[in-house]
């Protein structure tokens, strides 16, 4: 691939942009400057860099932030920041976008693609995702609860019981539940109709794939293939 091709895809701008930045003497590849735009690069394996920051080679941008309170996951927010906001810029300029989305007062797990196909399999309901929270209670949770979120609950404007595919108490004011559908404040209504309020909703996992206990809120990391894998894909 063109060295210039290679920058306008990793989101460094326009093509005559991205010549600008390699003619400078701006970019290196595997630690060896190259100025020349129209250079062939073998993409396996690479690791370039733009003013000294070094970036893999990627097909695609698919990573997993720790979605911190105060955010909100969508491209053109309202109300409050957008988390976006949290990734370098040449991220954003690849058109990566939240798989699913969290309440702006939610925190934890959030999936972030250019990856159409990802999206589409962990937001598809027909597949049924596991998705893991930790829910603070504003009321000591109980067995009647649990027992009731097992069963299923009934919500406004749901022609069904949904239920949850898993629930236990974690203490007095913390419930752990996984659900697989991605309903509108799902865990919040569910929490509702159980007879307690959510107070504080942090997400866990999503599938087999936890949140890196070292990444800590407003931090992002790459997936790596063997996290994909838990995430029950495979590009």
């Amino acid at each position: 691939m063109q060295l210039e091709r290679l920058l306008q895809k990793h989101g460094f701008g326009t093509r005559k942009g991205c010549r600008a930045l390699i003619r400078h003497g701006r970019v290196a590849v595997n630690e060896v400057v190259c100025d020349d735009p129209f250079a062939e690069v073998a993409t396996t394996g690479l690791v370039f860099s733009v003013d000294g920051v070094a970036w893999p080679y990627a097909e695609f941008a698919s990573l997993v932030l720790h979605k911190p309170a105060g955010y909100e996951c969508s491209r053109k927010p309202q109300h409050h920041p957008s988390v976006l906001e949290l990734l370098p810029l040449p991220l954003r300029e690849r058109g990566v976008q939240p798989i699913g989305r969290l309440d702006e007062d939610t925190t934890g797990l959030l999936l972030i693609t250019d990856d159409g196909q990802l999206n589409h399999v962990l937001s598809s309901a027909k597949r049924k995702v596991p998705k893991v929270y930790l829910a603070t209670t504003r009321h000591p949770v109980d067995q009647a609860q649990v027992d009731q979120l097992l069963a299923g609950v009934q919500l406004n404007d749901e022609p069904e019981p949904i239920a949850a595919a898993a629930a236990t108490i974690a203490s007095e004011h913390l419930l752990r539940l996984t659900v697989t559908e991605g309903k509108y404040h799902q865990v919040k209504r569910m929490v509702a109709a159980a007879g307690n309020r959510v107070e504080a909703l942090h997400r866990e996992a999503v599938g087999e794939f936890v949140l890196p206990p070292d990444l800590k809120p407003g931090e992002w990391r790459w997936l790596a293939a063997v996290d994909l894998q838990k995430l029950g894909y495979s590009s």
